[in-house]
């Protein structure tokens, strides 16, 4: 009697040649291909529709391997399951598990590199990624993103939420805007637990009543003439970096970003592409005769006009912030100098300039809209003058700039007239 099942050999799988199927039995199939390739293939009917599942190419799966693969079928179609739905079913289930599996940091990275490119400067990205390298990877960085719940994001959040407010308060944006971008991507599921309304803002202070926003320390502008001659006998392109500050009046985010091709030292200008500036439109600065002398001793090493320690890479944020710190001037900032600037043009009896003039100067969008619709200049005639000025009054020789402040501005007049 002819046998119904195990009619294969492992000799006559090895010699077959001739495209076709061949039959072990119970629905077992070794597939000669026209090509000569050999997989195996368990034929089988579901809901009066036939249908073929293969089990892999013979080179990888033996004889008594596809027996075992084709018997789990039979056992699958007796329980009134599909094999190939239950197969598909544990593909997904697997990736499901993987992409559960994925952390938060690793979510964090994808996030910051799918919008990098819609960010105004590459500073944004950089503040993302050492804010939550800061706060947030060491309570939740390794975790599996679908793990993070209420109770975690809390945890980051508490310990800075009364002191570093602000900090806390943009840092839970960003949590949420990761949480959110890794359940659109399906490696979580459920609420975002770090949503403000209705759900943190019951376990949390509101961050509008716990104090108010401190501002930027700065340098009283009386002072400024005495810092800047101590800060010129600094060496180093940090300390240049901070006097060119200092000077344009820029952030210190456009000063390490310059590159020299955004310099015409003919025209003394510096043109600040829209992509590079806070408000996202293109800023230029009337270079005063001492800018133009500190870029002209400036080595051009790089395309950077203040580059940092690593090739094709500008100054970090922290060496222009030590410059001030080795000066001994810990209680003030860098960014601080925009506001000596703002209180020099505000409250030095000498100068005269609108305030439109200095607003511009700081690349300040006008709040009233309708003069900004009509003032579509950037005044930069009048700012050539302004940030002239404003150098002549940055040399300023320390006891004549005091002198300056007691008796007004006839002094100050006497001592441009000298400089």
């Amino acid at each position: 009697m002819a046998r119904t099942v195990e009619k294969l050999t492992a000799l006559a799988v090895s010699r077959a040649k001739m495209p076709g199927y061949f039959g072990d039995g119970a629905g077992l199939y070794l597939q000669v291909s026209k090509t000569g390739t050999k997989s195996w293939i368990f034929r089988y009917t579901r809901e009066r529709k036939k249908r073929e599942m293969g089990l892999g190419a013979v080179h990888t799966v033996t004889l008594a391997e596809a027996r075992g693969k084709a018997r789990d079928c039979r056992a699958l179609l007796l329980d009134g399951k599909d094999p190939l739905e239950t197969r598909a079913a544990d593909k997904l289930s697997d990736a499901l598990d993987k992409a559960r599996a994925i952390t938060f940091s690793q979510c964090a990275a994808a996030y910051i590199a799918a919008h990098r490119g819609s960010w105004k400067n590459f500073k944004h990205a950089e503040q993302w990624e050492n804010t939550l390298a800061t706060y947030a990877d060491p309570f939740i960085g390794e975790l599996p993103v679908a793990a993070v719940d209420t109770g975690m994001v809390v945890k980051v959040l508490s310990p800075i939420w009364q002191e570093k407010t602000e900090t806390a308060t943009r840092l839970r944006g960003r949590i949420e805007s990761i949480l959110d971008w890794a359940t659109v991507s399906k490696y979580r599921v459920g609420e975002n637990p770090a949503r403000w309304r209705g759900h943190l803002d019951n376990l949390l202070a509101d961050p509008g009543k716990l104090g108010r926003v401190k501002h930027h320390a700065a340098l009283p502008w009386q002072d400024i003439g005495e810092f800047m001659e101590e800060l010129r006998q600094r060496e180093g392109v940090s300390a240049r970096a901070v006097e060119f500050v200092i000077l344009t009046a820029a952030r210190s985010g456009e000063v390490r970003g310059a590159v020299w091709e955004e310099i015409d030292l003919d025209y003394a200008l510096w043109t600040i592409p829209a992509i590079r500036m806070k408000a996202g439109r293109e800023h230029r600065i009337p270079l005063s005769a001492e800018a133009i002398t500190l870029l002209k001793q400036l080595p051009r090493v790089d395309k950077h006009i203040f580059p940092g320690s690593r090739k094709a890479t500008p100054l970090s944020d922290m060496s222009l912030t030590a410059v001030l710190r080795r000066m001994g001037r810990n209680e003030i900032t860098v960014h601080g100098f925009r506001s000596t600037f703002r209180d020099w043009c505000s409250e030095s009896v000498a100068n005269s300039f609108p305030r439109e003039v200095c607003e511009h100067a700081l690349a300040h969008s006008l709040p009233d809209k309708v003069e900004a619709a009509y003032r579509r200049g950037d005044l930069l005639e009048k700012r050539i003058l302004l940030m002239q000025v404003w150098a002549n009054y940055c040399n300023a020789v320390p006891a004549v700039a005091s002198v300056t402040s007691i008796r007004g501005a006839s002094v100050l007049a006497a001592t441009d007239t000298q400089q």
